[in-house]
């Protein structure tokens, strides 16, 4: 039986990240009940929000679906950390707060006076949750970057893309959407589990850098044991043929085939209705499939060809043989009947970017599962509300705040 009440209600976060993977980490907290205060910046906007893609017609700051996608459920609170008197209204929320989350280049909050030893001073049991790209020490410390830098740095990018060519990356910044944030989240629920124990605080780093690196293990071992660095290999793997994507019917339209065993060759063979080339003794084996792989690969794109991706993905599935569609993003959000039985993507009414799309929460809780609260808010929606509810704050310590240009 599900309760309405979420995991993280009670639990308040000061949320000083930016881009994408500090405000997708705290997204994840405010879908769970966490209060989320996303502190903004007129003086230095989020790039996120001038980011496409945008509603035709509309460019305000508050319509980037990119800027929008990782910060719905959250309180936008704009504060300007250049006014020498914003950092005292800054250390009222950490009073106030159980998390302090930054994703900032290491340095950016010990220069307006909030070190974690400062925020312990006013909050003794204070979470401080810090993602800088390479950590907080170390000779790449103060380097800044994204996840555009670090895929490579991380060694994804040396395996993704064909031999022949350049390192290609990952066509997103992958480390941004999965890995960073994920960790976050498992180290602030242990934080939070440690200080229920202790009742002390502590100051979590994810390091952007270190915590991506686990992505390509298995070649860190091949050089382990081997004393092999693994290059790209495309869609190929030495343990699988066929294994790619191969060309349907209709413009760009793809299926991923995966065959691991000779089992599954011979599946494959009955599902494209046995021709005469399946029965070749070069292809008897994974040895011999792997030694004429490019002949393989076009025979095989000759069958799904003639289909569509759907009917190879259906007929191949059947059979007993991996395979998927290429899906694009039409596909995932309006075609996919898996995605829309189990109602991943949540629809929400933005004030300026009108009914939107939003991705839904990444896992699910069988008594409190999580839930977008609202959809993202506007540039400042928030701050007078966070001033007299969350600060405490009368109308005239406000307005003189905005008069002196601290709140926007």
């Amino acid at each position: 039986m599900q309760t309405n009440r979420l995991p993280l209600e009670g639990i308040r976060v000061a949320d000083f990240t930016w881009f994408g993977a500090g405000p997708i980490y705290t997204q994840i907290l405010a879908n769970h009940g966490a209060q989320v205060v996303r502190v903004e910046s007129q003086a230095r906007i989020d790039g996120l929000r001038l980011a496409h893609p945008m509603p035709e017609g509309k460019y305000t700051l508050n319509v980037s679906g990119y800027y929008n996608n990782f910060n719905a459920s959250k309180l936008s609170f704009t504060l300007n950390m250049k006014h020498p008197k914003a950092p005292a209204v800054a250390l009222r929320l950490v009073a106030v707060s159980d998390i302090v989350a930054e994703n900032y280049t290491p340095g950016t909050l010990e220069k307006w006076g909030l070190s974690y030893q400062r925020l312990q001073e006013v909050k003794p049991d204070i979470i401080m949750v810090r993602a800088p790209m390479q950590g907080g020490d170390g000779p790449h410390a103060d380097f800044s970057g994204f996840g555009a830098v670090i895929s490579p740095l991380a060694g994804i990018s040396h395996l993704s893309g064909s031999p022949q060519r350049a390192p290609v990356g990952l066509g997103t910044n992958y480390t941004d959407y999965v890995i960073n944030p994920g960790h976050a989240v498992i180290a602030t629920l242990a934080a939070l589990r440690y200080r229920n124990r202790t009742g002390k605080g502590q100051l979590l780093e994810v390091a952007q850098f270190e915590s991506s690196v686990c992505v390509v293990g298995t070649a860190i071992l091949d050089y382990t044991v081997n004393g092999r660095v693994q290059n790209r290999q495309g869609n190929r793997l030495p343990y699988a043929a066929p294994h790619g994507a191969y060309r349907c019917q209709g413009d760009d339209r793809w299926c991923v085939i995966a065959v691991f065993s000779d089992d599954q060759w011979r599946a494959l063979c009955r599902a494209m209705d046995d021709p005469q080339w399946c029965h070749e003794e070069r292809f008897d084996t994974l040895q011999g499939r792997k030694q004429n792989e490019d002949e393989l690969d076009r025979l095989v794109e000759g069958w799904t060809s003639t289909r569509t991706a759907e009917e190879v993905m259906a007929t191949l599935q059947a059979a007993g043989v991996a395979a998927g569609v290429v899906q694009n993003a039409r596909d995932t959000l309006e075609n996919d009947p898996h995605l829309k039985a189990r109602g991943y993507y949540a629809y929400l009414d933005h004030p300026e970017a009108g009914r939107t799309a939003y991705d839904g929460p990444g896992f699910r809780l069988s008594k409190t599962p999580g839930k977008l609260q609202s959809p993202a808010p506007m540039m400042g929606e928030h701050t007078d509300r966070v001033c007299r509810e969350v600060l405490q704050m009368d109308d005239e310590e406000i307005a003189q705040l905005v008069i002196e240009g601290i709140l926007f």
